[in-house]
């Protein structure tokens, strides 16, 4: 399941306008709005008919399986309306959300009971999907839309016919949604919908504009984490004003220093803020802040808040100057601000902060998954120096007593920990590359450099020339990579972590193609595009969005377009639809 890129303003969707019609060759898109729903992205798959399993997104490739939860949703029907066989095998995506007076009223029966309230919906919903007892679920409001239907076997023209067929299968689709044949008129349905968001009973952040052909859409393709022929144009940050009642810094895990408001607690956006992010002593200076100014607090995204402006009309004549300390406010190491750069840094890498940083980003969700190893815990046996690198996590097994004897701890709490230590062990190469942390490394960056280098024996010899070849990997990443693995505690770390038991190369796929590069341009007969890179990688082959030299085929359908030139232009081998079904069956 993809995510969506996002833009904030009309400049940036005419800039999507102005790509989708360039990767079109300058055909005209008609576009499909719909309202982006402020819940929780869901799939579904029905077989024969029959609603078989449900996940939530995950990290777009693996989800948590929440059938059971699912089932208990009234508005999600267990069995289509329909005797079509081509509809009968279908999978959805929709998202599963909470209505504003639903919430409320379920938060007030929490709060008669003496239970703790829920912050907001999406919060809500987030949390009773993960429950274990469908029982407690199927007792809270949740609610879904759907708004994308995939059907093999349904030749289906476009999105806005997808959603009309998911209406008529019995799914609940939302009505708000219009075509739109320029991008004017998706800038004024955003707008609309800006204003009359509150008007909904279901919370919105912004809306969802999509290219409504399939063929188009499929022409267009995707890039590592989301499609070219689909945006979320996000509505304005909720803003509203308070006190800065003091400046705190908090050091990430690669000794970044960041400076945190601390506020006047204040309404925002569905949630109560008292800590704001001010991301550098540039930023401060230029927003010309001092500490006991009345200051504008927004939510990026209705998401991370943040200090946007002071009200330089209401500072009090005792508002005084933030002066950025010069040393590490956790070890007192001297900080220094690398040429080019506006963040400044603490460069101890036994500094505790960042020690506990590195271990929370290696034991979280997205990474090596380690379940009840949280901020607290990590706090906790840093404290005590049981743990000082994330290789001493593998090893806790040896102090299992001393695990006991902690503080609100017990055998089950140390016997729970070191099972979902030693289950990590199994997570993937490439999720265990992302874990490192290592600096401008994200989760799909770490994925493209695991197919590409398959393990830690070969990243440690790799130059950042070779690093560099990989797509999306450009100099500031392959300096990091490089750096990360030249040193020498770094270095020490991963082989421990490789005799722990943890998957130091990615398991090599076999078949036909392997080690082959692949282009698809055109349409296709017998698939989509997304079919074709299925059974491309079925065969141990890749999949590349552009043509270059490290391609080895460019698959030509009908109406193939500029990437046909450019494979001519490089002598790049070219195969017909024919040429290249001889070569996968």
């Amino acid at each position: 399941m993809l995510s969506l890129a996002n833009s904030y303003s009309e400049e940036e969707i005419r800039d999507f306008d102005r790509r989708v019609r360039g990767g079109l060759e300058h055909t005209a898109p008609v576009y499909v709005v719909e309202l982006k729903f402020d819940g929780v992205a869901i799939a579904l798959r029905y077989r024969d008919g029959i609603f078989v399993q449900g996940a939530t997104r995950g990290d777009g490739t693996t989800g948590d399986d929440i059938t059971a939860n699912l089932r208990t949703i009234r508005s999600l029907p267990l069995r289509l309306r329909t005797r079509a066989d081509a509809l009968q095998s279908i999978d959805v995506r929709g998202e599963a959300f909470m209505r504003r007076a639903d919430f409320e009223a379920m938060n007030a029966q929490r709060t008669a009971a003496g239970e703790k309230p829920f912050i907001n919906p999406r919060n809500a919903t987030a949390g009773t999907l993960k429950l274990q007892d469908p029982k407690v679920v199927a007792a809270r409001p949740i609610s879904i839309f759907a708004y994308h239907l995939l059907a093999a076997d349904a030749r289906l023209g476009s999105h806005w016919d997808s959603l009309e067929t998911l209406a008529s299968l019995g799914l609940p689709v939302s009505q708000h949604r219009r075509r739109c044949t320029t991008v004017e008129e998706v800038i004024r349905f955003w707008k609309e919908w800006e204003t009359r968001r509150d008007t909904l009973p279901y919370d919105i952040d912004g809306i969802v504009v999509k290219v409504d052909s399939l063929s188009q859409q499929d022409a267009l393709g995707t890039i590592a984490k989301s499609p070219r022929w689909a945006i979320a144009f996000k509505f304005s940050p909720r803003k509203a004003e308070t006190t800065l009642s003091g400046i705190a810094l908090q050091v990430g895990r690669t000794g970044a220093i960041t400076p945190v408001a601390e506020l006047e607690p204040v309404f925002v956006g569905g949630t109560t803020v008292s800590r704001a992010t001010l991301h550098n002593r540039d930023y401060i200076e230029a927003l010309d802040l001092r500490i006991g100014d009345t200051v504008v607090v927004e939510k990026g995204g209705d998401v991370i808040p943040k200090v946007s402006a002071v009200v330089a009309a209401r500072r009090p004549p005792s508002a005084r100057r933030y002066s950025m300390p010069d040393r590490c406010p956790e070890c007192g190491t001297q900080l220094h601000q690398p040429e080019g750069e506006v963040n400044v840094y603490c460069d101890n890498a036994a500094c505790p902060a960042q020690i506990k940083g590195r271990i929370e980003h290696f034991a979280h969700r997205g990474a090596m998954d380690i379940e009840g190893l949280g901020e607290a815990i990590v706090d906790q046996l840093v404290r005590v120096h049981l743990v000082s690198t994330v290789a001493d996590l593998y090893d806790l097994k040896r102090h299992r007593d001393t695990l006991v004897a902690l503080d609100r701890w017990g055998e089950k709490s140390a016997d729970n920990l070191l099972a979902a230590i030693a289950a990590s062990a199994k997570q993937p190469f490439h999720r265990v590359l992302y874990a490192l942390g290592i600096r401008h490394v994200g989760a799909e960056v770490a994925r493209v450099i695991a197919e590409r280098f398959h393990s830690t024996d070969a990243l440690m010899t790799a130059t950042a020339e070779e690093l560099q070849s990989v797509p999306s990997i450009g100099p500031q990443i392959a300096e990091s990579v490089t750096s990360f693995f030249a040193d020498r505690h770094n270095r020490a770390i991963v082989r421990r972590l490789a005799r722990a038991g943890l998957t130091m190369a990615a398991e090599r796929r076999e078949g036909r193609l392997a080690g082959k590069t692949f282009v698809l341009t055109g349409t296709l007969d017998a698939f989509t595009r997304d079919e074709a890179r299925q059974r491309i990688e079925e065969h141990g082959g890749t999949v590349a969005a552009g043509v270059s030299k490290r391609v080895n085929f460019v698959v030509v359908g009908a109406d193939a377009g500029s990437k046909l030139d450019k494979a001519r232009a490089l002598g790049i081998p070219t195969l017909t639809e024919e040429q290249f079904l001889a070569m996968i069956r």
